[in-house]
């Protein structure tokens, strides 16, 4: 089950206007991940559904936040049919994203008041997904559509909540873009927490950089 409700993401979405993604299937690598970001001033990841047996990676990186991380809302992405976000949800994912709108997974979501949060590439999709009770659209791919498409969508419907994933980097001008076209939080994988850092092991050097992006974005919003 959830420990935080679907508006507290939300709210920490809007407040941090951070959202790290990450995968892999290495357990230890993956708490060292956790635990880096968090040092940084993280408080959501976006773990992605990929490679066999990854919800039971997701099973011990979500028991070792409660455990440790106390503050840090772990939640599941790469999500594309309603029976995995219901096993997630089980495994205690605190909200679900998904590369595609799809209706079957918003009913179960709302139905155990979990936020989910569907990728959408049209003002059509982004309109359905707020009928549905979606807080917070993805836009995916982000770096396809681009600050414009955001600031378009933002001009007729500024009660809209968008999160670009892809086509987003922690440097100042592209932040900048995104912020300034009106985005609540962006989600960002490996040009934060890189193949580098990952191939050595510079958990003190993915610290720094989650902090210093979270304190650009501040500036920003």
């Amino acid at each position: 089950m959830a420990r935080f409700s679907r508006v507290d993401v939300y709210l920490k979405m809007k407040e941090t206007g951070l959202v790290p993604l990450f995968y892999n299937p290495d357990v230890e690598l993956g708490k060292e991940v956790l635990q880096a970001c968090y040092s940084g001033g993280a408080r959501l990841l976006e773990f992605t559904n990929r490679g066999d047996f990854a919800h039971q990676v997701f099973s011990e990186l979500n028991k070792f936040a409660i455990r440790v991380l106390p503050e840090m809302i772990l939640g599941v992405g790469s999500v594309t049919d309603a029976a995995t976000a219901s096993m997630y949800m089980q495994l205690g994912a605190n909200f679900v994203v998904t590369p595609l709108l799809r209706e079957d997974i918003a009913l179960v979501c709302n139905r155990k008041k979990v936020m989910f949060s569907p990728g959408c590439g049209t003002l059509a999709e982004i309109a359905r997904a707020e009928e549905l009770g979606c807080e917070v659209v993805k836009l995916f791919p982000g770096g396809t559509y681009g600050p414009g498409f955001v600031k378009a969508i933002k001009g007729p419907c500024p009660w809209t909540n968008i999160m670009p994933t892809g086509g987003v980097s922690p440097d100042e001008e592209n932040l900048k873009s995104w912020f300034d076209a009106g985005v609540t939080c962006v989600g960002m994988g490996s040009k934060l927490i890189t193949k580098k850092f990952l191939a050595e092991r510079d958990f003190k050097g993915l610290q720094n950089l989650v902090a210093a992006t979270l304190k650009t974005i501040s500036t920003l919003q």
